[in-house]
């Protein structure tokens, strides 16, 4: 689905990565871990195309990222959701019009797709705040609408950088296994944590692959996680 080969990344003279190679199989599990500044959050985006590699070569879905047109670019993207660690949202929307939003940008027909919207919320567990406004929600009501967001174009891939971040251990446990299922159903999963809790409760219900992120390089973590 996404394959990096020998990519590198640099913010003028710092290379934050380095050779990386990776691939990310269809219906896959990956965690990606490493500490605070190793340069996580800037490897998911050369997963999606939000960076491209200054060395070496990234493929989203087959297609060299550097070869893609602005409009080829957001085709890939509808199929790649990202789960972002700040979870913005449009203040002035009710959470449903703001998980929608891919929906309208893509000029798909919201009030057609309301049934699965819906559904989508309940999954989620947000019914009950379907028309309440970002600001009204908690720390892990935002996490879970910011899934639903990434996951309502029907994506192959969901990313995930830091999604437990911000909440507690149970809400923690919550949207793992929110992630789980989506692997289950078919999904390939990238999920960026420092959080080593987390990746030994998934490696209980799932086949993960742990990737260390380390000056600039990534290595397949030991079996001690």
């Amino acid at each position: 689905m996404i394959e990096l080969h020998k990519a590198g990344y640099s913010y003028g003279q710092d290379a934050i990565l380095r050779d990386v190679s990776l691939q990310l199989a269809p219906g896959s599990f990956h965690f990606l871990t490493g500490p605070s500044g190793a340069g996580k959050s800037t490897l998911l985006k050369l997963c999606y195309g939000d960076l491209l590699a200054n060395t070496g070569t990234v493929k989203l879905l087959g297609q060299d990222a550097r070869d893609l047109s602005r409009d080829a670019l957001a085709k890939v993207r509808q199929r790649i959701g990202v789960v972002h660690q700040d979870c913005q949202f449009l203040d002035h929307l009710s959470i449903t019009q703001n998980v929608a939003l891919p929906l309208a940008v893509s000029g798909r027909d919201v009030e057609a797709e309301a049934e699965n919207l819906a559904q989508l919320l309940a999954w989620v567990g947000l019914s009950p705040r379907a028309h309440a406004l970002p600001p009204e929600l908690s720390g892990g009501e935002r996490q879970r609408a910011a899934l639903a967001r990434a996951i309502i174009m029907g994506p192959d891939v969901i990313l995930a950088d830091e999604p437990t971040g911000n909440v507690d251990w149970e809400m923690s446990q919550r949207l793992l296994s929110l992630l789980v299922e989506l692997n289950k159903m078919g999904k390939t999963v990238l999920i960026a944590t420092h959080d080593l809790g987390l990746i030994r409760a998934a490696k209980a219900q799932v086949s993960a692959r742990v990737l260390r992120l380390a000056g600039g390089s990534v290595q397949l973590a030991g079996a001690d996680l």
